[in-house]
């Protein structure tokens, strides 16, 4: 065996993080590639933060008991079910290792988040991927019937990344009620501030009605905090306990926990950035397609292109205009909602981008 190799590694994906940008022709550069808010942190958080830097050579409290009692106050639920991590993909790991064994199956709609099959493997267990329907949403009643003896856990990220779509409350309770009561359930829920669908479901709704749900929350998106890692989950008290045996110590830093609490008492004008957010998705979209290029309704703060066998060539021309966007060769590109300057450069790129298609049929 090769030195630093463990067995199983090579199957394991690497992480890309999204690529910066580089400056267009016009000289304008746009990193689109992230799904970042755009926007710098309230003044309330970064006071906080600053405020919080002053105490770095103490440990952070590992039980948050700040950050979790009010959290637990927001969805009325137990403190006990709330636990921490650094980011909620973090936490998505810690389900993985808490919940599943070596040789254990875990199912997640395809194409979902990029490191879903990649914290599989590094769990030892195996990832059950199941394609998307042809809406590029989850395909519920294939996931229930991907479903064995050896599955411990299901991802259903809602909205979907990269795609943008959701799920709607009948579905996903008929998924729940064909799912074993011995399979925890995770609802994935990064982008749940965006998702204005009234016929989207709740997941802490679920978690309370369901003994077998879990929901995963982030700061990074809606409240701007991606640099500082910090994401939950709603789970089980049972599952919450061992997800506590699994997860790093201290991987909360101090800074964000103060953030995180910052956040959640300024959670008005962060509303207020949201729906700007918002109706730049819509925006964005109209204008997308009205140049003819093939974009998805979407409840999140991106858009999927599905550009097929053409996604190289388009993201090239997005490229060429200074916009860095998240491209899944032959399947689609992913582009951020970003600042309206932004997103104008993508509006304009549009055009460019239907002027290439129409040359390809040429």
């Amino acid at each position: 065996m090769a030195l630093g190799h463990r067995t199983g590694l090579e199957l394991v994906p690497a992480y890309k993080q999204g690529k910066a940008p580089e400056p267009g022709a016009g000289g304008g550069a746009f990193k689109l590639s992230s799904n970042e808010n755009p926007y710098p942190p309230l003044p309330s958080v970064h006071r906080a933060v600053v405020e919080a830097a002053a105490d770095l050579n103490i440990y952070p409290d590992m039980a948050a008991p700040e950050l979790t009692a009010l959290v637990a106050d927001r969805f009325d639920v137990p403190a006990s079910s709330i636990v921490f991590g650094a980011g909620s993909v973090e936490v998505a790991s810690q389900l993985i290792h808490a919940v599943a064994s070596p040789g254990d199956e875990v199912v997640f709609a395809w194409r979902s988040f990029e490191a879903y099959p990649a914290l599989v493997r590094v769990a030892g267990c195996v990832p059950v991927p199941v394609p998307l329907d042809d809406a590029g949403g989850h395909d519920l009643p294939a996931m229930a019937r991907a479903v064995t003896g050896r599955t411990r856990l299901v991802f259903v990220c809602n909205p979907n990344n990269p795609t943008g779509t959701v799920t709607t409350t009948a579905a996903l309770e008929e998924f729940l009620a064909a799912v074993p009561a011995g399979v925890l359930v995770v609802i994935d829920e990064a982008y749940v501030h965006f998702n204005d669908d009234p016929d989207s479901p709740a997941g802490v709704e679920f978690f309370k009605r369901y003994p077998n749900v879990a929901v995963l929350h982030t700061f990074s998106k809606a409240y701007g905090l991606a640099g500082l890692r910090l994401g939950y989950a709603i789970a089980p008290a049972e599952v919450a306990a061992n997800l506590r045996k699994v997860a790093v110590p201290f991987g909360v830093t101090a800074l964000a926990q103060r953030a995180g609490t910052a956040s959640l008492a300024a959670e008005a004008e962060l509303q207020e950035r949201v729906d700007v957010l918002i109706r730049e998705r819509r925006r964005v979209h109209a204008a997308l397609v009205e140049a003819g290029l093939p974009v998805l309704p979407s409840r999140a703060n991106f858009l999927w292109i599905a550009a097929g066998g053409r996604t190289a060539e388009l993201n090239q021309v997005l490229e060429e205009h200074g916009l860095a966007a998240r491209a899944f060769d032959g399947e689609g590109i992913r582009v951020s909602i970003g600042t309206p300057a932004a997103n104008d450069a993508l509006i304009r790129a549009a055009a460019a981008c239907r002027n290439a298609l129409a040359e390809s049929h040429v």
